[in-house]
């Protein structure tokens, strides 16, 4: 297990990948649908700069002000961290590359939203990365292990997971395979990875994302 010293820099090293990546971006590909439900790229990066702006006192005000609906904080954050062209909104998230500023401890949490949520931008657009695989597979493990920032221990519940690519493996029922970037996202919520995947558990997954 990576220590937080070292998932902090994978962080950055992936941020700063997506940063290069969003840089060759035409306009109309900042208004890509994301993979995460409801926003489009450019509001997933003004997201993921929120996330490394807010420690865990700001994180509660703004909760607060949002009467602790999440969906309601993560909008206000967007609007506040989202330039007033992707140019801008770019700046930013290059501006907390290097942060460690999370609402808690759980570092690989948020190390994860990193990864989650750089892959929502990317498989839309058609771009392709290999995260870093320590970081990779510490937050997967984390992720089918709690029901945190994503709902991954009810998602891959009953399900044995096990990666082609890696030595991430977990859990014992029907057995799903595939590289452990598309096990994570997939058991983050997204549907789409599913192609992917391999194995007689796939078609429970689907039925759970498709519900």
């Amino acid at each position: 297990m990576p220590t937080d010293a070292e998932l902090w820099r994978a962080a950055a090293r992936e941020r700063a990948a997506l940063a290069d990546d969003l840089a060759t971006l035409t306009p109309e590909q900042w208004r890509q649908p994301s993979l995460c439900r409801g926003w489009d790229v450019e509001e997933v990066v003004a997201h993921l700069t929120a996330a490394a702006s807010l420690g865990p006192a700001a994180w509660v005000r703004s909760m607060a002000r949002a009467r602790f609906r999440s969906a309601e904080h993560n909008r206000r954050q967007v609007a506040r961290h989202r330039g007033a062209t992707p140019a801008e909104t770019l700046e930013r998230f290059r501006a907390v590359v290097d942060s460690t500023t999370a609402p808690s401890g759980h570092t690989p949490a948020y190390v994860g939203e990193v990864l989650v949520h750089a892959e929502d931008v990317r498989r839309p657009l058609g771009l392709t990365h290999d995260p870093d695989p320590a970081a990779l597979a510490a937050v997967f493990g984390f992720a089918v292990g709690r029901d945190f920032t994503v709902a991954g221990r009810t998602t891959s519940a009953g399900l044995a997971l096990r990666a082609d690519d890696g030595p991430s493996t977990t859990g014992e029922g029907p057995e799903v395979t595939g590289p452990t970037l598309s096990l994570l996202m997939a058991v983050a919520g997204r549907a789409a990875h599913l192609v992917d995947l391999r194995g007689p558990g796939v078609a429970v997954l689907r039925g759970r994302l498709e519900t």
